[in-house]
C-alpha cells in the first residue's frame, strides 16, 4: 500500500498549499442556516414553524431565531424525533431516518436516541477527511500514512428495530466508511463488533503486536487502560515496544488534561495529541495545528451554531436552559467568554442544546475549547467552579506531586450553615490526601476569582478522598457504562450521587 501512502501524502500536501479563500464566519453561517432550512422547508417541523415565511425574510436568521423554540433532548424527542422512530419520514428531515445513535454522556440515566441522517454521515466524512488533511501542519513522512489507524470505540454492532438501526456512533460510521480506508482501519470488522468490553480489549492485546500503528483513537482513559494491558502482556517498558511507529493520538470526548502524565509514563517519547469534538449530533470541531490551543470550528458542513452565554440569566442553578434565552450567532460572539452550544443540523435537531460549553481561543480562525458541560459544574454559593478549572488543577496538581491521577469527581455538599467541596481522586500511588487538599486549593484560587472569594466567605472547607482508580472503573461496570464511549462525571449530583455514595459505602470505602 506504499502508492496509496505516496497518493495521500500527495493529496494532503497539495491541499496545504491551495490558498484559502477569505473568511468571513457570519455569511458561511447564514449559507448554512439558509441551505438547512431549504431542505427541511416541507417536512412536518418546517411546515409547523414555517420555513417557507423564514426563508424569505430580509434577516431570516433572527426571524428563525423568532420562530423557532429552543430545545432540549427530552423537548425534541417527545414532539418530534419519536415519530421518525416510529418509521415516519419527512418529520424534522427530508425522508425516512436509518439510524439512532445512542448516547447517554455522563448524565443521564438512559441511552437518548439521537437521529442519524445519510447527510449527516456524509458530513461526517467531509469533515474526518479534513481532519486528516489538517496533519499536513504536522510534517510527517509519507510512511506514516501506510500504516493502520486504531479506532477504540464502542461495539460496531447495530441494532436493528424494525425500521432503523440503533448503536454507538461509532458503529454508523464504520457501517459506512469508505472502502479505500478498509486496508488502514483496526481493530478490523470482526473485533469491533464485539459487543463486551472486557473481550474486545482481550482480543486488541493479543492482535496488537502484529499491527503496525500511526494513529490511535479515543477517549484518554480507556486508551490509557489498553496501553497498560499492553504493556503488561508482552513485559515491556513502552507503549513503543509493541508500536514504534505511533506518532499521533486523536483524542475527545473529556480534558486530556488529567491524563497527559499517565501517557508520559506510558510511551518513549511524546505523541502529537490531536483533539478532536465529534458528538452524536454532529462533527463540530477539530484540531488542525500543532501551534495553537483551540479546535477549529466546521462552519460550512451541515451545521448552524448558536451561543448561550453561559450566565444564571439563561440557565437555572441546575443548568437546565430556561425560556427565551440570549442566543448570539457566530458574527455577535467574543472571546474568552464561555457559552452553551445550540445546535440546527442536517440530522434534523433544531435549535437543539448539545448540553457543552466553549470558549473561543480565536475569533480569526474559528477556534474554541471545550470548557465542561453545563450540567457538569459546582455554583453552590457564587464560586462557578467549571470542569475547565477543575481539569486544570487536578493536572497542576499532579504535576506538583509527580503523581498520576486517573479520575476523579467533585460533589458540592452543606457544611454547617454553609458550604463545602468533596473530591474523590482517583490514583494508585501514595498521595496524603491533606496536601491534595492543600495544593487543589492553591490551584483552583489562582485559577477562578470567584472561588478564591468564595472560600474567604461561604465556601468553608474542601474535603478529599483518595481511591484506588479500579474503583471508579468498577462503578462504571456496575452502571454498565464499560466502554469507549463513556465518560466518568466529573461533577456528581442527584441521582448520581446517591448512587455513587452507596457504590461506596458497600465497598466500605467512605466514612459518609
Amino acid at each position: 500500500m506504499a502508492i496509496l501512502g505516496n497518493i495521500i501524502k500527495q493529496a494532503i500536501g497539495l491541499s496545504n498549499s491551495l490558498p484559502r479563500s477569505p473568511k468571513n464566519s457570519a455569511r458561511i453561517q447564514q449559507r448554512t442556516l439558509r441551505r438547512l432550512l431549504s431542505r427541511a422547508e416541507y417536512t412536518a417541523f418546517g411546515e409547523q414553524y414555517n420555513f417557507s415565511k423564514i426563508l424569505n425574510e430580509k434577516d431570516f436568521v433572527k426571524a428563525f431565531q423568532g420562530a423557532v423554540p429552543t430545545h432540549d433532548y427530552n423537548k425534541i424527542f417527545r414532539r418530534w424525533w419519536y415519530r421518525s422512530l416510529n418509521g415516519e419520514p419527512f418529520i424534522c428531515w427530508p425522508g425516512k431516518v436509518k439510524y439512532f445513535a445512542l448516547s447517554s454522556g455522563t448524565s443521564e440515566a438512559s441511552s437518548k436516541q439521537i437521529p442519524v441522517t445519510k447527510d449527516m454521515i456524509r458530513a461526517i466524512r467531509r469533515a474526518s477527511m479534513k481532519q486528516i488533511l489538517a496533519q499536513s501542519h504536522y510534517n510527517l513522512p509519507k510512511e506514516h500514512f501506510e500504516r493502520g489507524i486504531l479506532m477504540l470505540g464502542g461495539s460496531t454492532h447495530l441494532n436493528f428495530n424494525g425500521t432503523y438501526f440503533e448503536g454507538d456512533l461509532s458503529g454508523i460510521t464504520a457501517s459506512n466508511l469508505p472502502f479505500w480506508f478498509q486496508h488502514f482501519y483496526k481493530p478490523g470488522r470482526r473485533i469491533s463488533r464485539e459487543r463486551d468490553w472486557t473481550a474486545k480489549l482481550d482480543e486488541i492485546v493479543q492482535n496488537a503486536k502484529s499491527w503496525d500503528l500511526s494513529t490511535i483513537c479515543g477517549v484518554p482513559a480507556w486508551v490509557t487502560i489498553l496501553f497498560e494491558r499492553i504493556i503488561a502482556h508482552y513485559n515491556v517498558q513502552t507503549i513503543h515496544d509493541i508500536w514504534p511507529n505511533l506518532n499521533i493520538y486523536v483524542h475527545g470526548g473529556v480534558s486530556l488534561s488529567p491524563y497527559k502524565k499517565g501517557f508520559e509514563k506510558l510511551t518513549s517519547r511524546p505523541l502529537i495529541f490531536m483533539e478532536t469534538y465529534l458528538a452524536s449530533e454532529g462533527f463540530i470541531a477539530y484540531d488542525d495545528n500543532p501551534n495553537r490551543e483551540g479546535m477549529r470550528l466546521v462552519l460550512d458542513n451541515g451545521i448552524f451554531f448558536e451561543f448561550v452565554p453561559f450566565t444564571e440569566t439563561n440557565f437555572s442553578s441546575d443548568g437546565n436552559l430556561k425560556d427565551n434565552p440570549e442566543t448570539l450567532s457566530i458574527g455577535e460572539v467574543a472571546e474568552g467568554v464561555e457559552y452553551a452550544l445550540l445546535l440546527s443540523t442536517c440530522s434534523g435537531a433544531w435549535r437543539y442544546l448539545i448540553g457543552d460549553t466553549i470558549k473561543f481561543t480565536s475569533l480569526a480562525n474559528q477556534e474554541i475549547i471545550i470548557t465542561g458541560r453545563t450540567k457538569h459544574f459546582l455554583s453552590l454559593c457564587g464560586e462557578h467552579l467549571s470542569q475547565d478549572n477543575m481539569n486544570r488543577a487536578v493536572e497542576l496538581v499532579a504535576r506538583d506531586l509527580n503523581i498520576e491521577i486517573k479520575e476523579f469527581t467533585v460533589i458540592g455538599i452543606p457544611y454547617g450553615s454553609l458550604f463545602a467541596h468533596k473530591w474523590y481522586i482517583g490514583t494508585d500511588e501514595v498521595a496524603d490526601k491533606n496536601v491534595l487538599k492543600e495544593k487543589l486549593d492553591e490551584h483552583l484560587k489562582t485559577l477562578n476569582d470567584d472561588y478564591r472569594v468564595e472560600r474567604i466567605a461561604a465556601l468553608k472547607d474542601v474535603l478529599v478522598e483518595v481511591l484506588p482508580s479500579s474503583v471508579f472503573y468498577d462503578w462504571m461496570e456496575q452502571k454498565g457504562k464499560m466502554g469507549a464511549q463513556n465518560k466518568f462525571p466529573r461533577v456528581m449530583k442527584n441521582k448520581h450521587l446517591a448512587e455513587w455514595e452507596e457504590f461506596l459505602r458497600s465497598k466500605h470505602l467512605t466514612n459518609t
